[in-house]
């Protein structure tokens, strides 16, 4: 095979058209403050202190918290009736949350493995972390065994949930409600 030498008039524009865009990465770094970017996102939490930590009834029926008495609760878990008639546990993660963010909780435990969608949502007075989860749905056997769990959300540290039957008794009252909704609307008038 024999090189021949390309003529420099037909280098030159193609020398010029590369010339002309710069690489992704320097176009991006061009177009972003860098000292404003890293403070986009607010610091990571620590994961708390749960030694004290206990699940109890909230105010409001049908609805538990997990926290340590007389503070800010760390989580709610609520049975709750959607629009269309079924019936989902809302879980809320009482951590900060940036405004509008999306998130994926992680829970870890009891031989299961739940990844709930979670949003930043105002609650009036803060940005906090909340997600549904069809009350049917397997996933939540995370939360109705015996033992721990590791419960994960980017920037908000870890919860350690300890052990208790509360999750277990809502889950399963918010699940009879649904099936006892669904045999009604089984049965003729």
């Amino acid at each position: 095979m024999r090189l021949t030498a390309v003529p420099l008039a037909l280098m030159a524009p193609l020398v010029m058209v590369t010339a002309c865009k710069p690489p992704a990465s320097d176009e991006y770094l061009e177009r972003v403050d860098l000292a404003q970017a890293t403070g986009a996102v607010g610091d990571p939490l620590p994961s708390p202190d749960v030694t004290d930590a206990v699940w109890a009834d909230g105010q409001i029926a049908g609805r538990i918290l997990y926290g340590i008495p007389g503070e800010v609760p760390f989580l709610a878990l609520a049975c709750e009736r959607s629009t269309n008639g079924e019936q989902y546990i809302k879980i809320i993660r009482f951590a900060s949350a940036d405004p509008q963010a999306k998130a994926l909780f992680a829970l870890v435990g009891n031989g299961h493995i739940a990844r709930v969608p979670v949003d930043a949502t105002w609650n009036g007075r803060a940005w906090l972390w909340e997600g549904i989860v069809p009350a049917d749905e397997p996933d939540l056997e995370v939360l109705t065994g015996k033992r721990p769990v590791a419960a994960t959300l980017p920037g908000a540290g870890q919860l350690n949930l300890n052990p208790s039957p509360r999750p277990a008794q809502l889950i399963e009252a918010c699940r009879s409600v649904s099936e006892h909704i669904s045999d009604q609307e089984q049965k003729p008038n």
